[in-house]
């Protein structure tokens, strides 16, 4: 019964704000097939010698821990996929969704697309990589997750854990910006089957500043 009460859209700490069901399905699974038409998924592997269990491709900077590049450095040094235009519009119109304020200034550059499969998780990290803080515009689709939100000081407590569903937007800027977060599991099963994806994508939207 209650999944089918609405969920209230929410400030989880100051600039860091939950809009949930923002995407409808159709453009849910627009946005899909996009996700499906870039190629080049890949675990990216850590200095510490570790492979994250995501796969992610990247579209206008390639993103190799922890710094960006217009190549796959990474893989086969090809040049990285453009950033279309249309996302960067989709940005737009979630962050002056989210503020309530106009966004015709918000320009995203960069986008790194993840998929989650069944075990896939993220730990606590800071989106530092960018010479910007404008804000991150996340987007979810498919699986639902437990996404941890937490401070700008560690990895530890205070931390929120908020469930991001299919077509959810989540954005984080002005004092949030830097604040630790992740993802420490999926729910697997929990997407509509008509979305026809199984495992979790998650796109999220910077400004480079580079």
């Amino acid at each position: 019964m209650d999944a089918l009460l609405p969920r209230p859209r929410a400030e989880i700490a100051p600039g860091a704000v939950h809009v949930p069901d923002w995407l409808g399905f159709d453009a849910q699974r627009e946005l899909v097939e996009a996700c499906r038409g870039w190629r080049g998924y890949r675990s990216a592997r850590l200095p510490s010698g570790g492979v994250m269990s995501v796969r992610t491709v990247c579209l206008g900077w390639h993103w190799v821990p922890y710094r960006y590049s217009r190549t796959i450095d990474d893989g086969d040094g090809s040049p990285v996929l453009p950033f279309p235009d249309w996302l960067g519009d989709l940005g737009r119109r979630g962050l002056a969704d989210a503020y309530g304020v106009p966004a015709e200034d918000y320009r995203p550059d960069v986008a790194l697309v993840n998929f989650y499969d069944a075990a896939a998780k993220m730990g606590m990290h800071q989106d530092k990589d960018e010479r910007s803080l404008a804000p991150v515009v996340s987007l979810s689709l498919g699986d639902t997750c437990v996404f941890r939100f937490g401070n700008t000081e560690n990895r530890g407590q205070p931390y929120t854990d908020v469930e991001l569903g299919s077509g959810d937007l989540f954005v984080f800027g002005g004092a949030s910006r830097l604040a630790y977060h992740g993802v420490p599991k999926t729910l697997p099963g929990t997407a509509d089957p008509a979305l026809g994806l199984t495992g979790r994508l998650n796109l999220t939207l910077r400004v480079s500043g580079l």
